[in-house]
């Protein structure tokens, strides 16, 4: 099984304007979007995200809105001052043309690039995460 990571030093996106880190989590409204997102991709089984999840200190939950309303969420864990870890992305497809999965990501390489960081760790590998620049695949530790 292979892993993905986006080297960000390899990047140059610009962050999108519809979006915003969620300080204060609705747990309800975004496990609604996540029940959605599952829906949609015919996930056989449901991990669910408990609450201490969405509000760990260490976890940045990105926002992104259509019309002011939240149509989707990512949450990335900052591992240390270098690396962050893009774990969970959800959305309710309802605008598909709106490819938030790569957008979203795009737009999160962007944040933490101008931080400093220089890796996103992406789980598993699939094959539209190799969209992005940076894109490596990484042996597990």
């Amino acid at each position: 099984m292979k892993y993905a990571r986006i080297n960000l030093n390899k990047t140059n996106y610009t962050q999108l304007t519809n979006f915003k880190i969620i300080t204060t989590p609705d747990i309800y409204l975004l496990n609604e979007i996540y029940k959605k997102y599952c829906q949609y991709k015919n996930f056989e089984s449901v991990v669910p995200i408990f609450e201490n999840e969405y509000r760990d200190p260490n976890t940045d939950v990105f926002g992104y809105y259509e019309n002011s309303n939240l149509i989707a969420f990512t949450m990335v864990k900052r591992q240390d001052n270098s690396n962050v870890e893009n774990y969970q992305f959800a959305w309710n497809y309802s605008n598909p043309k709106l490819r938030l999965g790569i957008e979203s990501l795009k737009n999160e390489c962007a944040y933490y690039k101008q931080y400093g960081y220089k890796y996103m760790y992406l789980g598993y590998d699939d094959i539209y995460k190799s969209e992005i620049d940076g894109y490596e695949l990484v042996e597990p530790i």
